[in-house]
């Protein structure tokens, strides 16, 4: 059976608009959007120095953040530096090939947070309600085991999507209503049957993002009777204030991406600026957000990153 001659395989291009109905003020948009971006920047490098460099700071928690600070440098340099051409020199074009390969990190890169923020919520459980066997449970070899656990989770959920919008047939409208190339915003734009890749992107979400946020809601639950019922006082305040930071870095992350996920599925009413400025929220503001609340929060990464400003060193 042929095709009909507005069904397209392969586009060479797609065109994202950037946030639908705010054309007129994407440069102003632009100056926070490239202020985040430079804060993240900064702010995970300097975490990733300060960890790398004081060995006293050689522990789980901090190996788990240095894996997210790296997810997070990655995730967002993937997104940003496209999201300020749009702004600023209107270059929307961006190559088939090289849209997918944006909706895989993206995609993956999101699943690998998600993961590397459940390591770290488990090691503050250890920590808290097992604090004797810490250093026997989690050792080097089963950190390293976790990490590659928790990468090797997001290749092999989210590398099927790039195959799966490569065989799907496009009609001639390749405009994508975006800032980047989500899996969900071209899925709109394919000219046959999509109920087997919208099932599969929602379980993919479910066994990622979902599942990792029942797990840390269930450990914090722990967490919480266990610090309730310690003797003293100042000690139920002190694990309280550090795992305040981990429960403001979990809302930072899951809010933005829950409202992105449940519009693109039942927001139909919800206007598409609001939409695409929230998904631009999910996968920007978490990687600027993550180093500053463990940097402020977090005494000890605190004082070391005072120590190497006072000497000059940094």
């Amino acid at each position: 059976m042929s095709l009909p001659n507005n069904i397209s395989f392969h586009p060479n291009t797609f065109l994202l608009v950037g946030i639908p109905g705010m054309e007129a003020i994407h440069t102003w948009i632009s100056i926070p959007f490239c202020l985040i971006y430079l804060t993240a920047l900064l702010g995970n490098f300097s975490i990733l120095f300060i960890i790398r460099t004081d060995s006293n700071l050689h522990e789980p928690i901090y190996f788990f953040l240095c894996m997210l600070s790296v997810a997070d440098l990655i995730l967002s340099t993937t997104a940003m530096p496209k999201i300020l051409s749009i702004f600023w020199f209107h270059d929307r074009e961006i190559y088939f090939e090289a849209c997918l390969v944006q909706v895989f990190l993206i995609h993956s890169l999101c699943s690998m947070a998600s993961g590397f923020i459940l390591a770290m919520a488990f090691d503050r459980y250890v920590a808290i309600c097992n604090p004797l066997r810490h250093s026997i449970i989690l050792t080097h070899r089963v950190i390293q085991n976790l990490g590659l656990a928790i990468i090797f989770r997001g290749v092999v959920l989210f590398c099927p999507q790039p195959f799966m919008l490569w065989w799907l047939p496009y009609c001639r409208a390749n405009v994508i209503p975006h800032t980047y190339c989500a899996f969900m915003a071209l899925i709109k734009l394919a000219c046959t049957e999509t109920r087997i890749c919208r099932t599969y992107s929602l379980t993919a979400a479910f066994l990622t993002g979902g599942l990792d946020f029942i797990l840390i809601l269930c450990s914090y639950v722990v967490i919480l009777y266990t610090v309730f019922h310690l003797p003293s006082k100042a000690a139920r305040l002190k694990t309280l204030g550090t795992c305040g930071s981990h429960v403001c870095v979990i809302l930072v992350a899951s809010t933005p991406a829950f409202f992105s996920f449940l519009t693109h599925r039942f927001g139909h009413h919800v206007a598409p600026h609001i939409h695409i400025f929230v998904a631009n929220i999910y996968v920007l503001v978490p990687p600027m957000v993550n180093p500053m609340i463990y940097g402020i929060r977090t005494k000890r990464i605190r004082e070391r990153y005072l120590r190497v400003l006072t000497s000059h060193k940094f």
